[in-house]
Order: C-alpha cells, then sequence, then structure tokens
C-alpha cells in the first residue's frame, strides 16, 4: 500500500502534502521532526487525511496533483472526513490504514473534484 497524506501544524495553519509506503513512519518522522525542512521548522505534523494507493506510481501522481490545487481545494479535502481537525495519527491502525473506502479512486480528475466542490455550495 502506497499513501498519500495532508498535515498541518494547527487549524487554518500551515499545510503540507506529501506521500510515503509507510503512513504511520512517515508521520512519527514529522512528529519528531527527524529531518530538518520545512514541516520540521513549522511543525506541521498532524495528519488531518489520507488516502490509500495500490502503487507507488498512483500515489505519487496524486501528490502531484494535489500539490498544484489551490489552497482552498486542499483543505476542502477533509473538510467532510476531519472537519475538527483532529489528529488522525492517534487513530492509525492496521485496518485503518487498510480501510477500502480510503482507496483512490482511479477515474477521480481534478474537474471532476472541481464540479464537486461548486455543486457542494
Amino acid at each position: 500500500m502506497f499513501y498519500v497524506y495532508i498535515t498541518a501544524n494547527r487549524k487554518h495553519g500551515a499545510i503540507y502534502t506529501g506521500q510515503c509506503d509507510d503512513l504511520l513512519k512517515r508521520i512519527y518522522v514529522h512528529k519528531w521532526k527527524r529531518y530538518d525542512g520545512h514541516t520540521a521548522k513549522h511543525s506541521i505534523d498532524r495528519l488531518m487525511w489520507y488516502e490509500i494507493h495500490e502503487t507507488r506510481e498512483s500515489a505519487f501522481k496524486r501528490e502531484r496533483q494535489i500539490k498544484e490545487w489551490k489552497r482552498a481545494w486542499r483543505l476542502n479535502l477533509f473538510r467532510e472526513s476531519n472537519p475538527h481537525w483532529d489528529d488522525l495519527f492517534h487513530s492509525l491502525t492496521e485496518e485503518a490504514l487498510c480501510d477500502p473506502s480510503r482507496m483512490y479512486p482511479h477515474d477521480f480528475s481534478q474537474s471532476e473534484y472541481q464540479i464537486r466542490l461548486a455543486n457542494s455550495g
């Protein structure tokens, strides 16, 4: 399994989009600031949203797609699933990391997302 994720430092604060093959380990690295950089400098370590991919290529493409989006579009990704900005790291279990409802729907393009965003109000 591969993951695309968004982290934040606080509600409506700085956000970061990334991808990895071990989500639990990657968020741990963010929390313990194992690498110098933007996320460590700004404490961007709260897992706000993630989705699962079957291949590294799919996760990489999706990460690049999301990083091109406006900030509001990225925030909307977890508005419905995590409206209270809870740190999902604390709920990561083997079951959650393989949850089929979080599988990326490969036919879901940016333009379709924009249509859904516009229709949601």
